[in-house]
């Protein structure tokens, strides 16, 4: 019988629940369990992808195309697997399921309601993905007590009946704030967020007290007395340096171990010995470098998760920490390159529209001139593209047609395909795609192969008409689409000390012990550079 893990969570959000999800699954899957994660997210749009980033934070990008909550990075990273669009439920794609076997007649005249129809549209996508798996944790976004959010709760209430209470546990992640002017833990929001839950019919196997601090005795007790969780499931999740360690913080507080025997699964130690010796090697770096991220969306740093992650491992490879210099890109077009002055790596990361397209090429072109190593992603990309024309190739007013429609020199294009599409949702190139990498290059010396298979989120081309030029000025398109053979998809300067573009999104599949190699080979160059070789 495969076994359900429901995460809930409790009085605010933003606590945790996804990491926590991918904590358990990482712990599930350390035992030998085949494990896997889903996310719920009660909004009503179909997908993530088009959302603004200040909302929701990144769009993540699976390999079958999907637009996911950034949650799922976060599983994928975790349990180094790679998920599919069915991961990821959300009110939208439940809803417009449910009104189109409606429209067909499926339910035979039947009422259509929340319940039934509804939850059980809910709970069949829920074991669709269950199949052939062991433990299925399934994160429930959002609080407790959100309107959203009920049919959900509810499909997850039918399904604890339904499969067995052996079968089904709840964890609720909840906040236990330490006010200053007492001096202690106050439990009061968790008991009001179990309250609250337990109306719904749920009872959490499991608590996940959110705190600054280690939980202390006297409010694990009162949280165990007044939620009917036994203390030994009162789990201290308190702040830690790193996201990594949060599976070990939960092993240590005895979660994985509680839900195994809660579940009735077999009791065999948990192989955390990897990920052991990475949370330890990362904690234990004392060199350091900057690099700049010159992005649009910075001051939500969700909105570059990934890259922060694929950093992040990529610090571990090169024994080296990566500190980021965040850097507003219409600050570069107001205060100038000055703001670069000093950092040993520049990132100029994807995005849409035109706000701060001149701060992100002035930040490109100090890379160039300066030899700085750089990476550019997605838009960074075609931004690169229509740099070098305007300042190498002197092509005054170079563009990409996204940007300025009537551009002379449109170097960043559309491809016919794309010209008569009217809606945004799923209409870009979308997902992983094969990229022929040429020998002798850059590119295919830091992948060690001529075939990759890279996530992919964009529109525009590089327009084919112009690159003839480009190469003859000396930029190198060393990564070509192999599905058509029309597509520029990595771009660098031979000449430089480390300066490549890629059209896709290589934080997409970084994982921590497997960095991805253009971070990988970008903080080695940065280390270089800072450090001498």
């Amino acid at each position: 019988m495969t076994k359900f893990i429901f995460v809930t969570g409790g009085v605010v959000s933003g606590l945790g629940k996804g990491i926590t999800s991918a904590s358990i699954g990482l712990l599930m899957k350390a035992r030998g369990f085949k494990t896997t994660n889903i996310k719920i997210d009660p909004y009503l749009n179909y997908d993530a992808g088009t959302m603004n980033p200040y909302q929701h934070g990144e769009v993540f990008v699976l390999d079958d195309g999907g637009e996911v909550d950034l949650d799922l990075g976060n599983y994928e990273r975790f349990l180094d697997t790679n998920l599919t669009f069915d991961h990821n439920i959300t009110t939208g794609k439940v809803y417009s399921a449910v009104i189109e076997k409606e429209r067909r007649g499926d339910y035979l005249g039947a009422t259509v309601q929340v319940i039934p129809h509804i939850t059980n549209e809910i709970k069949e996508r829920i074991r669709r993905i269950a199949r052939d798996h062991d433990v299925v944790i399934i994160e429930i976004g959002g609080t407790v007590g959100d309107i959203e959010s009920m049919p959900f709760l509810e499909a997850a209430r039918q399904m604890q009946l339904e499969e067995g209470r052996e079968n089904v546990a709840f964890v609720h992640v909840t906040y236990v704030p330490k006010l200053k002017v007492v001096g202690e833990q106050k439990t009061k929001p968790t008991q009001h967020s179990v309250k609250e839950l337990r109306s719904l019919g749920i009872q959490p196997d499991a608590i996940v007290a959110r705190s600054e601090d280690p939980l202390e005795d006297s409010a694990r007790k009162k949280i165990s007395l007044f939620t009917n969780v036994p203390e030994e499931a009162v789990i201290s999740a308190y702040d830690v340096e790193d996201t990594y360690e949060v599976p070990l913080l939960l092993e240590r507080e005895g979660l994985g171990k509680y839900l195994v025997k809660r579940l009735g699964l077999e009791n065999r130690e948990p192989e955390l010995k990897a990920w052991e010796k990475m949370v330890a090697k990362y904690k234990s770096l004392k060199d350091s470098i900057e690099i700049a991220i010159v992005g649009k969306y910075v001051k939500l740093k969700d909105s570059y998760l990934s890259i922060i992650e694929a950093l992040k491992h990529s610090s571990v490879a090169n024994e080296v920490k990566v500190k980021i210099r965040w850097i507003e890109a219409e600050d570069v077009e107001k205060y100038g390159v000055g703001l670069l002055e000093g950092v040993d790596g520049i990132i100029v990361p994807g995005g849409f529209g035109a706000r701060g397209t001149e701060g992100k090429m002035m930040a490109i072109r100090y890379a160039r001139e300066n030899d700085i190593p750089f990476l550019g992603i997605c838009f960074g990309f075609q931004l690169t593209v229509v740099e070098f024309a305007r300042n190498v190739l002197g092509l005054k007013g170079a563009h990409s047609t996204e940007i300025d429609p009537n551009t002379p020199y449109p170097v960043v294009d559309l491809l016919p395909e794309q010209r008569d599409i009217d809606k945004l949702g799923g209409t870009m190139r979308l997902g992983a795609y094969p990229v022929r990498i040429k020998p002798n290059t850059l590119a295919h010396r830091v992948y060690g192969t001529e075939l990759v298979y890279e996530r992919h989120r964009h529109r525009w081309e590089v327009n084919p008409d112009y690159i003839e030029e480009f190469e003859r000025a000396g930029l190198i398109f060393s990564g070509i689409s192999e599905d058509d053979k029309r597509r520029m998809e990595i771009l660098e300067l031979p000449e430089h000390r480390y300066f490549i573009a890629t059209q896709f999104h290589p934080e997409f599949k970084s994982r921590p012990m497997k960095p991805a190699p253009v971070f990988r080979e970008l903080v080695k160059a940065a280390k270089e550079k800072k450090f001498g070789k």
